[in-house]
């Protein structure tokens, strides 16, 4: 992973537990996010960048705000 701000991999760590929290496998959210599972597991791990727009459906899928995966 290239180096990024520790608030960045906070919300990371937070995307992830956001979607164990609903009970969704990578599969399932890569399904209805209409992107790959290897993507999803990329952007939970920092390999690609999450921009806000990617974030903001995370979160509407998890059932959360998106300020819940920046705080």
């Amino acid at each position: 992973m290239a180096r990024r701000s520790a608030a960045y991999r906070l919300s990371l760590r937070r995307l992830r537990e956001a979607r164990l929290a609903v009970g969704l496998t990578q599969v399932e959210v890569a399904a209805k996010l209409r992107r790959s599972q290897s993507t999803v597991c990329k952007c939970e791990s920092g390999e690609q960048k999450v921009d806000v727009v990617e974030l903001a459906g995370f979160a509407r899928l998890y059932g959360r705000n998106l300020g819940d995966l920046l705080e």
